[in-house]
């Protein structure tokens, strides 16, 4: 895989998510319409990104990471698992 660009970057990020999520066994299906990039950055020939769902309270998200030596592109996914407030 050659990335090219942020733009198709991010473009081939939000799908692998959207394929991640319907491969899952959740309720909802989801679209591009339902993903969206948190932050992204391209650091020399390396880019990474978070990106996540407009899916009320599935708790997703995703990093994504692209090698430019090894032209490979990695993907983790992670849930909520806790939400606490702290007051000190």
């Amino acid at each position: 895989m050659i990335i090219t660009g942020m733009e198709e970057f991010q473009d081939i990020c939000l799908k692998k998510l959207v394929e991640w999520y319907n491969a899952q066994s959740f309720e909802k299906k989801i679209d591009l319409r339902n993903v969206f990039i948190v932050w992204s950055v391209k650091a020399l020939q390396n880019y990474k990104c978070l990106a996540s769902t407009t899916v009320s309270g599935d708790g997703i998200y995703a990093e994504f990471t692209y090698s430019g030596d090894k032209q490979e592109l990695y993907g983790d996914y992670y849930g909520k698992q806790e939400n606490i407030c702290y007051k000190e």
